[in-house]
């Protein structure tokens, strides 16, 4: 016994694509985990800034050290905050060697324990004080602060530590 073609119906499903139902479910989630990964990238965000600041200013002071060393005569390292974008600047005996500038990091504070300038002389010591703490924070409170601390004879220090 043969059978028809025509006997046999075959039902072909050809609609293909998502259903508005597993649309929405899969931006729910995708919202939800956005909702909980935000807060931290700002937060990694407002660490890395206040690093960089930190590696700009560390950068800066071992420099007007090796200057100090290398001229044989007093580097004055300066701090300008008030400047636009704020800028860290050596000088030798009046003479401007460098300029740092921390562009882009408006959110960025230093804030010196004493002067807002130290003179490394050329036998590797700072003038006029035991030591300097520079506190780096962000505006983010969560942020971690980082302290760069010049002892007396010149050595530059970084770690996260410090109050804002």
């Amino acid at each position: 016994m043969t059978a028809s073609p025509n006997s046999f119906s075959y039902k072909h499903n050809t609609s293909s694509g998502f259903t508005l139902i597993e649309l929405m479910v899969t931006i729910a989630v995708l919202a939800i985990i956005v909702g909980i990964a935000a807060p931290n990238v700002s937060t990694q965000l407002a660490n890395q800034r206040v690093k960089a600041t930190t590696a700009t200013l560390e950068n800066a002071l071992k420099e007007a050290k090796a200057e100090s060393v290398i001229r044989r005569q007093d580097v004055t390292l300066t701090y300008n905050s008030t400047s636009t974008p704020k800028t860290i600047t050596l000088t030798a005996n009046g003479t401007e060697l460098s300029k740092f500038s921390i562009a882009g990091q408006s959110t960025v504070t230093i804030t010196p324990t004493t002067a807002t300038s130290v003179i490394f002389r050329s036998n590797k010591t700072i003038w006029g004080s035991s030591s300097v703490v520079y506190t780096i924070c962000d505006s983010n409170n969560k942020a971690t602060p980082r302290q760069v601390a010049v002892s007396a004879i010149a050595n530059v220090s970084n770690k996260p530590e410090g109050t804002c």
